[in-house]
């Protein structure tokens, strides 16, 4: 118990100046590509969305970040947004480039499963725990997930059948952003920007 608490004391230090209340601010939306760009196709989501960060017209309520991390340190990028949309390589049975969109609660929780320790738990009980310590988490976080083949291979390149789908994923987070914002404008009356 002592470790939790010098953790969740750690952490609040840490993370004082990026949590916020619910003060009026419009609703913040993070977009985060995952994965390594040079290991082959785990570098999907990165690609995914530095083409969806070109697309984007700033100044707005959406930021977007590439990360190679996941569990507890992937929660803690998500403290103070009220949606996120995670793009990430995944192995599936389906055909490599095929993709997937989940709500992270539909997602299998690895770590419920058998013993993990802090540093390789799912980005789920990694979450459970940044709620319990009080963290502002999104309820709302969707992953896309593509299909992948080479992962473990060092390259730049992407398979041939992952690269073509980067624009029909593209625009996924693009409609899936314009869904947000419509319900947004429509439930709240906050003007587009």
């Amino acid at each position: 118990m002592e470790e939790f608490e010098a953790l969740k004391q750690a952490f609040e230090q840490d993370q004082a100046t990026v949590w916020r209340e619910a003060d009026g601010h419009p609703m913040k939306t993070l977009i985060v590509g995952l994965g390594n760009p040079i290991l082959g196709d785990d570098g999907v989501g990165w690609r995914v969305v530095e083409a969806v960060e070109e697309r984007l017209a700033p100044p707005g309520r959406v930021d977007v970040t590439c990360l190679s991390v996941g569990g507890i340190s992937l929660m803690e990028h998500l403290i103070g947004y009220d949606r996120v949309i995670l793009v990430d390589a995944f192995s599936m049975d389906a055909p490599v480039g095929s993709i997937s969109v989940l709500k992270l609660s539909q997602l299998p929780n690895y770590s419920a499963y058998h013993i993990t320790s802090i540093h390789d738990t799912s980005l789920q009980k990694a979450m459970e725990l940044g709620r319990e310590m009080g963290a502002p988490l999104p309820e709302d976080v969707i992953v896309i997930g593509i299909a992948t083949e080479r992962i473990h291979e060092f390259s730049e390149d992407l398979s041939p059948p992952v690269e073509r789908v980067i624009p029909c994923v593209v625009n996924i987070v693009l409609d899936l952003l314009r869904e947000i914002s419509m319900e947004e404008d429509k439930g709240h009356g906050h003007p587009q920007g």
